[in-house]
Protein backbone atom coordinates (compact mmCIF):
# COMPACT_ATOMS: atom_id res chain seq x y z
CA UNK A 1 0.00 0.00 0.00
CA UNK A 2 2.71 2.36 0.63
CA UNK A 3 3.85 2.51 -2.79
CA UNK A 4 -0.16 2.97 -4.28
CA UNK A 5 -0.16 6.18 -1.86
CA UNK A 6 3.49 7.33 -3.03
CA UNK A 7 2.64 6.80 -6.66
CA UNK A 8 -1.15 8.47 -6.04
CA UNK A 9 0.92 11.55 -4.31
CA UNK A 10 3.17 11.63 -7.12
CA UNK A 11 0.19 11.30 -9.80
CA UNK A 12 -1.19 14.83 -7.66
CA UNK A 13 1.46 16.80 -7.76
CA UNK A 14 2.45 16.28 -11.53
CA UNK A 15 -1.36 17.39 -12.62
CA UNK A 16 -1.91 20.46 -10.20
CA UNK A 17 -1.15 22.23 -7.28
CA UNK A 18 -2.30 22.33 -3.96
CA UNK A 19 -5.16 24.56 -3.85
CA UNK A 20 -4.79 25.78 0.01
CA UNK A 21 -0.97 24.52 1.49
CA UNK A 22 1.80 21.70 0.62
CA UNK A 23 1.70 18.57 2.61
CA UNK A 24 4.75 17.32 5.01
CA UNK A 25 5.18 14.29 6.36
CA UNK A 26 5.39 13.39 9.84
CA UNK A 27 7.84 10.43 11.04
CA UNK A 28 7.71 11.27 14.90
CA UNK A 29 9.47 14.93 14.56
CA UNK A 30 7.14 17.04 12.27
CA UNK A 31 9.17 18.57 9.48
CA UNK A 32 8.90 22.26 8.82
CA UNK A 33 6.22 22.40 6.95
CA UNK A 34 6.00 24.15 3.70
CA UNK A 35 4.40 27.71 3.48
CA UNK A 36 1.19 28.57 1.37
CA UNK A 37 0.41 32.57 1.59
CA UNK A 38 -2.60 33.55 -0.88
CA UNK A 39 -3.17 37.23 -0.87
CA UNK A 40 -5.59 37.30 2.23
CA UNK A 41 -6.00 39.18 5.94
CA UNK A 42 -6.58 36.09 7.38
CA UNK A 43 -3.92 34.91 10.29
CA UNK A 44 -1.96 31.56 9.18
CA UNK A 45 -3.00 28.47 10.50
CA UNK A 46 -1.02 25.23 10.77
CA UNK A 47 -3.77 22.29 9.68
CA UNK A 48 -2.83 18.89 10.88
CA UNK A 49 -3.81 15.66 8.84
CA UNK A 50 -3.55 12.55 11.60
CA UNK A 51 -4.49 9.19 11.01
CA UNK A 52 -3.33 5.36 12.30
CA UNK A 53 -3.90 4.43 8.57
CA UNK A 54 -2.42 6.23 5.68
CA UNK A 55 -4.11 9.63 6.04
CA UNK A 56 -5.61 9.94 2.65
CA UNK A 57 -8.70 9.98 3.95
CA UNK A 58 -8.33 12.95 6.25
CA UNK A 59 -6.37 14.69 4.18
CA UNK A 60 -8.93 14.28 1.58
CA UNK A 61 -11.74 15.22 3.68
CA UNK A 62 -10.13 18.16 5.17
CA UNK A 63 -8.69 19.79 1.85
CA UNK A 64 -12.36 19.68 0.48
CA UNK A 65 -13.21 21.52 3.79
CA UNK A 66 -10.99 23.76 3.52
CA UNK A 67 -11.27 24.77 -0.05
CA UNK A 68 -14.66 26.37 1.25
CA UNK A 69 -12.34 29.27 2.91
CA UNK A 70 -10.60 31.21 -0.20
CA UNK A 71 -7.36 32.64 0.24
CA UNK A 72 -6.76 30.95 3.80
CA UNK A 73 -3.00 30.55 4.31
CA UNK A 74 -1.70 27.52 5.94
CA UNK A 75 1.20 25.47 6.83
CA UNK A 76 -0.13 21.66 6.49
CA UNK A 77 1.58 18.37 8.16
CA UNK A 78 0.46 14.69 7.79
CA UNK A 79 0.80 12.36 10.28
CA UNK A 80 -0.19 9.08 9.51
CA UNK A 81 0.12 5.85 11.35
CA UNK A 82 -0.37 7.37 14.72
CA UNK A 83 -1.31 3.77 16.39
CA UNK A 84 -0.21 4.28 19.68
CA UNK A 85 -0.58 6.31 23.00
CA UNK A 86 3.43 7.64 22.83
CA UNK A 87 3.08 8.36 18.90
CA UNK A 88 -0.45 10.16 20.64
CA UNK A 89 1.65 12.58 22.93
CA UNK A 90 3.78 13.19 19.86
CA UNK A 91 0.96 14.53 17.84
CA UNK A 92 0.15 16.57 20.61
CA UNK A 93 3.15 17.95 21.34
CA UNK A 94 3.54 18.78 17.85
CA UNK A 95 0.04 20.43 17.51
CA UNK A 96 1.07 22.55 20.59
CA UNK A 97 4.25 23.53 19.64
CA UNK A 98 2.45 24.58 16.23
CA UNK A 99 -0.43 27.25 18.85
CA UNK A 100 2.87 28.53 20.72
CA UNK A 101 4.68 29.79 17.84
CA UNK A 102 1.47 31.27 15.31
CA UNK A 103 -0.11 32.17 18.42
CA UNK A 104 -3.38 30.86 17.07
CA UNK A 105 -4.65 27.72 17.21
CA UNK A 106 -4.15 24.56 14.75
CA UNK A 107 -6.77 23.09 13.21
CA UNK A 108 -6.40 18.98 13.47
CA UNK A 109 -8.33 16.53 11.07
CA UNK A 110 -8.64 13.52 12.90
CA UNK A 111 -9.41 10.16 11.48
CA UNK A 112 -8.00 7.92 14.25
CA UNK A 113 -10.33 4.92 14.93
CA UNK A 114 -9.04 3.87 18.65
CA UNK A 115 -10.90 5.85 20.82
CA UNK A 116 -7.53 5.83 23.20
CA UNK A 117 -5.60 7.91 20.78
CA UNK A 118 -7.99 10.03 19.75
CA UNK A 119 -8.88 10.96 23.18
CA UNK A 120 -5.29 12.08 23.52
CA UNK A 121 -5.41 13.96 20.50
CA UNK A 122 -8.30 15.65 21.45
CA UNK A 123 -6.91 17.54 24.48
CA UNK A 124 -4.39 19.06 22.25
CA UNK A 125 -5.16 23.00 22.18
CA UNK A 126 -6.42 23.19 18.72
CA UNK A 127 -9.70 23.11 17.14
CA UNK A 128 -10.12 19.02 16.47
CA UNK A 129 -12.55 17.74 14.30
CA UNK A 130 -12.80 14.09 14.86
CA UNK A 131 -14.27 13.10 11.88
CA UNK A 132 -15.20 9.33 12.41
CA UNK A 133 -16.88 10.31 15.49
CA UNK A 134 -18.61 12.86 13.68
CA UNK A 135 -20.33 10.13 10.61
CA UNK A 136 -19.65 6.61 12.67
CA UNK A 137 -21.80 7.36 16.02
CA UNK A 138 -24.92 8.92 13.60
CA UNK A 139 -24.27 5.59 11.63
CA UNK A 140 -24.45 3.08 14.31
CA UNK A 141 -27.60 4.61 15.92
CA UNK A 142 -29.42 4.59 12.10
CA UNK A 143 -27.87 0.93 11.10
CA UNK A 144 -28.76 -0.63 14.44
CA UNK A 145 -24.80 -2.20 13.99
CA UNK A 146 -21.57 -1.85 15.87
CA UNK A 147 -18.86 -0.35 13.61
CA UNK A 148 -15.87 -2.65 13.89
CA UNK A 149 -13.50 0.19 14.95
CA UNK A 150 -10.67 -1.54 12.54
CA UNK A 151 -7.80 0.13 11.25
CA UNK A 152 -7.01 1.32 7.99
CA UNK A 153 -10.17 -0.30 6.74
CA UNK A 154 -10.32 1.97 3.32
CA UNK A 155 -7.23 1.46 2.13
CA UNK A 156 -5.88 -2.25 3.00
CA UNK A 157 -4.65 -4.96 0.67
CA UNK A 158 -6.25 -7.88 2.69
CA UNK A 159 -9.80 -5.97 2.36
CA UNK A 160 -10.62 -7.03 -0.71
CA UNK A 161 -7.56 -8.84 -2.55
CA UNK A 162 -9.49 -9.44 -5.79
CA UNK A 163 -10.41 -5.77 -6.28
CA UNK A 164 -6.18 -5.12 -5.29
CA UNK A 165 -4.50 -6.93 -7.57
CA UNK A 166 -7.10 -5.80 -9.91
CA UNK A 167 -6.06 -2.30 -9.37
CA UNK A 168 -2.46 -2.97 -9.94
CA UNK A 169 -2.84 -4.99 -12.57
CA UNK A 170 -4.72 -1.69 -14.40
CA UNK A 171 -1.44 0.49 -12.90
CA UNK A 172 0.93 -2.41 -14.94
CA UNK A 173 -1.36 -1.90 -17.62
CA UNK A 174 -1.22 1.59 -18.11
CA UNK A 175 2.42 2.03 -17.43
CA UNK A 176 2.70 -0.36 -20.27
CA UNK A 177 0.65 1.72 -22.73
CA UNK A 178 1.90 5.09 -21.81
CA UNK A 179 2.77 7.38 -24.04
CA UNK A 180 1.83 4.76 -27.15
CA UNK A 181 4.76 2.27 -26.35
CA UNK A 182 2.37 -0.45 -27.67
CA UNK A 183 -0.82 -1.09 -29.17
CA UNK A 184 -1.16 -4.63 -28.22
CA UNK A 185 -3.98 -5.55 -26.02
CA UNK A 186 -5.64 -2.37 -26.62
CA UNK A 187 -9.11 -4.28 -26.53
CA UNK A 188 -8.47 -4.85 -23.05
CA UNK A 189 -8.27 -0.92 -22.16
CA UNK A 190 -11.15 0.65 -20.64
CA UNK A 191 -10.24 4.19 -21.68
CA UNK A 192 -7.66 5.25 -24.30
CA UNK A 193 -6.64 9.03 -24.28
CA UNK A 194 -5.38 10.97 -26.90
CA UNK A 195 -3.73 14.73 -27.08
CA UNK A 196 -0.18 16.71 -27.83
CA UNK A 197 2.94 15.58 -25.84
CA UNK A 198 2.69 17.23 -22.26
CA UNK A 199 -1.41 17.80 -22.12
CA UNK A 200 -1.86 15.45 -18.79
CA UNK A 201 -2.27 11.82 -20.92
CA UNK A 202 0.02 10.12 -18.03
CA UNK A 203 -0.94 11.69 -14.83
CA UNK A 204 -4.83 10.99 -15.68
CA UNK A 205 -4.06 7.82 -17.05
CA UNK A 206 -1.85 6.81 -13.71
CA UNK A 207 -5.15 8.71 -11.44
CA UNK A 208 -7.95 6.47 -13.71
CA UNK A 209 -5.55 3.26 -12.51
CA UNK A 210 -4.85 3.94 -9.05
CA UNK A 211 -8.25 5.55 -7.97
CA UNK A 212 -10.71 3.50 -10.17
CA UNK A 213 -8.83 0.18 -11.44
CA UNK A 214 -9.66 1.38 -15.21
CA UNK A 215 -7.13 0.27 -17.66
CA UNK A 216 -5.64 3.35 -19.39
CA UNK A 217 -3.71 3.42 -22.46
CA UNK A 218 -2.53 6.93 -23.99
CA UNK A 219 -1.37 8.24 -27.58
CA UNK A 220 0.73 10.91 -28.08
CA UNK A 221 -0.52 13.53 -31.18
CA UNK A 222 2.27 13.60 -33.31
CA UNK A 223 3.41 15.62 -36.60
CA UNK A 224 2.95 12.77 -38.89
CA UNK A 225 -0.74 12.40 -37.55
CA UNK A 226 -1.19 16.07 -38.48
CA UNK A 227 -0.11 15.62 -42.05
CA UNK A 228 -2.17 12.31 -42.67
CA UNK A 229 -5.41 13.97 -40.67
CA UNK A 230 -5.77 10.90 -39.23
CA UNK A 231 -5.40 8.06 -36.70
CA UNK A 232 -3.50 4.85 -36.66
CA UNK A 233 -5.74 1.85 -37.55
CA UNK A 234 -4.96 0.25 -33.98
CA UNK A 235 -6.59 3.54 -32.35
CA UNK A 236 -9.49 3.87 -34.61
CA UNK A 237 -10.57 0.38 -34.16
CA UNK A 238 -11.28 1.51 -30.22
CA UNK A 239 -12.83 4.83 -31.66
CA UNK A 240 -15.76 4.31 -28.32
CA UNK A 241 -13.11 4.24 -26.13
CA UNK A 242 -11.06 6.92 -27.39
CA UNK A 243 -11.38 10.24 -25.30
CA UNK A 244 -9.08 13.52 -26.20
CA UNK A 245 -7.33 16.28 -23.92
CA UNK A 246 -5.88 19.82 -25.16
CA UNK A 247 -4.55 22.67 -23.37
CA UNK A 248 -4.31 26.32 -23.64
CA UNK A 249 -0.92 26.55 -26.17
CA UNK A 250 0.35 29.16 -23.73
CA UNK A 251 0.19 26.85 -20.95
CA UNK A 252 1.43 24.03 -23.23
CA UNK A 253 4.84 25.88 -23.58
CA UNK A 254 5.35 26.98 -20.08
CA UNK A 255 4.94 23.21 -19.46
CA UNK A 256 7.74 22.42 -22.06
CA UNK A 257 10.51 24.66 -21.03
CA UNK A 258 10.02 23.13 -17.86
CA UNK A 259 11.07 20.19 -19.38
CA UNK A 260 13.21 21.53 -22.88
CA UNK A 261 14.01 25.11 -22.20
CA UNK A 262 14.42 27.56 -25.08
CA UNK A 263 13.65 24.72 -27.71
CA UNK A 264 11.34 24.21 -30.43
CA UNK A 265 9.38 21.87 -28.94
CA UNK A 266 8.74 24.05 -26.58
CA UNK A 267 8.06 27.74 -28.49
CA UNK A 268 4.61 29.19 -28.24
CA UNK A 269 4.48 29.39 -32.28
CA UNK A 270 5.22 25.45 -32.25
CA UNK A 271 2.59 24.79 -29.43
CA UNK A 272 0.16 26.86 -30.87
CA UNK A 273 0.32 24.78 -33.99
CA UNK A 274 0.23 21.42 -32.35
CA UNK A 275 -2.51 22.27 -30.76
CA UNK A 276 -4.91 23.47 -33.36
CA UNK A 277 -4.15 20.82 -35.58
CA UNK A 278 -4.62 18.16 -32.74
CA UNK A 279 -7.97 19.35 -32.01
CA UNK A 280 -8.98 19.61 -35.38
CA UNK A 281 -7.82 16.15 -35.93
CA UNK A 282 -10.02 15.04 -33.09
CA UNK A 283 -13.01 17.23 -34.71
CA UNK A 284 -12.15 15.31 -38.03
CA UNK A 285 -12.23 11.56 -35.73
CA UNK A 286 -15.63 12.53 -33.96
CA UNK A 287 -13.13 12.20 -30.25
CA UNK A 288 -14.84 13.62 -27.72
CA UNK A 289 -11.99 15.99 -25.94
CA UNK A 290 -11.92 18.41 -23.42
CA UNK A 291 -9.17 21.17 -21.67
CA UNK A 292 -7.09 20.28 -18.90
CA UNK A 293 -5.31 23.95 -18.52
CA UNK A 294 -7.74 24.68 -15.72
CA UNK A 295 -9.05 21.24 -14.84
CA UNK A 296 -7.86 19.50 -11.57
CA UNK A 297 -7.26 15.66 -12.20
CA UNK A 298 -9.75 14.79 -10.39
CA UNK A 299 -12.25 16.60 -12.67
CA UNK A 300 -10.55 15.53 -15.57
CA UNK A 301 -11.03 11.78 -14.54
CA UNK A 302 -14.59 12.33 -13.37
CA UNK A 303 -15.37 14.26 -16.81
CA UNK A 304 -13.91 11.07 -18.73
CA UNK A 305 -16.00 8.30 -17.19
CA UNK A 306 -19.05 10.36 -17.85
CA UNK A 307 -18.44 10.81 -20.87
CA UNK A 308 -16.93 7.18 -21.63
CA UNK A 309 -20.03 6.05 -19.52
CA UNK A 310 -17.98 3.88 -16.79
CA UNK A 311 -19.17 3.43 -13.58
CA UNK A 312 -16.17 2.45 -10.57
CA UNK A 313 -15.98 3.09 -7.14
CA UNK A 314 -13.20 4.76 -5.56
CA UNK A 315 -10.79 1.72 -4.67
Amino acid sequence: MPILCGLKTMIRHRCCAAKNGIITAFSGNPAAPAITMPNSHAPLRTVFFISDGTGITAETLGHSLLTQFEGLPTKQTRMPFIDSLDKAHACVLAINTAHETDKIKPIVFNTLVNNETSAVVRTANALVLDLFQTFIEPLERELALKSTHTIGRSHSATKNKQEYANRIEAINFSLMHDDGQTDKNLADADVILVGVSRSGKTPTSLYLALTFGLRCANYPLIPEDFERMQLPKSLTLHRSKLFGLTIEPQRLSEIRHERKANSKYASLENCRYEVNEGEALMRREGIRWLSTTTKSIEEIATTIMQEIKIERPVL
